[in-house]
């Protein structure tokens, strides 16, 4: 059993041929997937694609590059949304400086609203970090010390003191198909360290499909790819790695029911 954590099946891409992606992942025995919210106001859209599909699960919140468009998203908003059956997540949220440093302050208020939000609801936050890990270490410890909530940097692709900061402080980490990249070596040795018990798998579809498809559109059922990477390179197999990832998964995302 594999589980892409992470993915977006509201795009254009992906939405055009549903029928299409569910078929391909269920060769692939790619067995669920949370489509995750990149815009609240995108809600009856990604909660419908849940509802539709038994395995499929969604989450809901603002990406940080859309800060700026969705000010005015407060936690009791997104506590209510929340209590939907199938979300089992808030985010994605974060900090990206990378496409636009511009939006740091509203960047932060957000992503502060959306952490409030896990904590109320015990729901994990998926975390987006991107160019900005000092200043995410120091949200996260503060936050934390406020109060734990369950969360994981998703896609992770920052530096290895952003990976040690979120473990210790109880967070998990997702790797996507940048881990079967050749220019990614310093993200498989995070990978290869991180601990057992706190990795997942994720496509982050339509984006960053993995080796033997990189440069083509992404989809839940290459993840597979990305988990036979991390296996072998783990040394173990896919399907005591996958066994174990979605044993995380469970764990992290407790409102999902697998069957």
């Amino acid at each position: 059993m594999i589980i892409d954590s992470h993915c977006h099946l509201d795009f254009d891409v992906l939405a055009s041929d549903m029928d299409g992606v569910m078929a391909r992942m269920a060769a692939a025995e790619v067995s669920g997937c949370v489509t995750i919210s990149t815009w609240v106001h995108e809600y009856d859209l990604i909660s419908g694609i849940a509802e539709a599909h038994e395995n499929i699960w969604f989450s809901i919140g603002t990406h940080p590059c859309n800060a700026h468009g969705e000010p005015d998203i407060k936690t009791a908003q997104l506590v209510q949304l929340s209590e939907h059956p199938k979300c089992v997540a808030i985010g994605e949220v974060g900090l990206d400086y990378f496409h636009d440093a511009s939006t740091k302050a509203l960047q932060e208020i957000s992503f502060r609203q959306h952490i409030a939000a896990s904590r109320q609801t015990g729901l994990p936050l998926i975390i987006h970090a991107r160019d900005a890990d000092e200043d995410m270490i120091s949200i996260l410890r503060e936050e934390t010390g406020e109060g734990a909530f369950p969360f994981v940097l998703h896609c992770f692709s920052s530096g290895a003191e952003l990976a040690k900061v979120g473990l210790e402080l109880g967070g998990y980490l997702s790797f996507s198909g940048i881990v079967t990249f050749n220019s990614a070596k310093e993200i498989l040795e995070i990978a290869n360290s991180c601990p057992d018990d706190r990795i997942l798998v994720e496509t982050d579809a339509p984006y960053l499909a993995p080796v033997p498809h990189r440069g083509k559109s992404n989809e839940p059922s290459f993840v597979r790819h990305t988990a036979e990477h991390l296996a072998k390179a783990r040394g173990v197999s896919l399907e005591e790695f996958g066994a174990q990832t979605t044993q995380n998964f469970a764990r992290l995302f407790s409102k999902v029911s697998l069957k």
